[in-house]
């Protein structure tokens, strides 16, 4: 098993910045791509941004392209998002997730992933 512990949230104003971290152990090695998710109160849990653990390839949801940034240390099995230029609308509970599968077709359905970890709140105030 993996296990994931997310940390980072607050509460910012629109266009403050935040970084979040997602600290992985345990079955590390068997991690392909670790992934971002957010969902706000009464709507779906959707894709942000996910990591290649090797290779270091990116994907994002559109409405984060050039504020957020994804990235990984290998080393201190942890990844990170940056969150920039925020936005009211970017209020959610983040969630960081794992998957060991090489074939998934987008990596942006929450199915696709194998561990969870609890979440951290982003409140952004206008």
């Amino acid at each position: 098993q993996v296990q994931l512990v997310e940390s980072g949230g607050g509460l910012v104003q629109a266009g403050d910045s935040l970084r979040l971290s997602c600290k992985a152990s345990g079955r590390t090695f068997s991690i392909y791509v670790m992934g971002w998710f957010r969902q706000a109160p009464g709507k779906e849990r959707e894709f942000v941004a996910a990591i290649r653990w090797s290779g270091g390839n990116t994907y994002y949801t559109d409405s984060v392209k050039g504020r957020f940034t994804i990235s990984r240390d290998n080393a201190k099995n942890t990844v990170y998002l940056q969150m920039n230029s925020l936005k009211p609308e970017d209020t959610a509970g983040y969630y960081c997730a794992s998957t060991g599968r090489s074939y998934a077709s987008s990596y942006s359905q929450p199915l696709e992933y194998d561990y969870w970890g609890q979440g951290t709140q982003v409140t952004v105030s206008s």
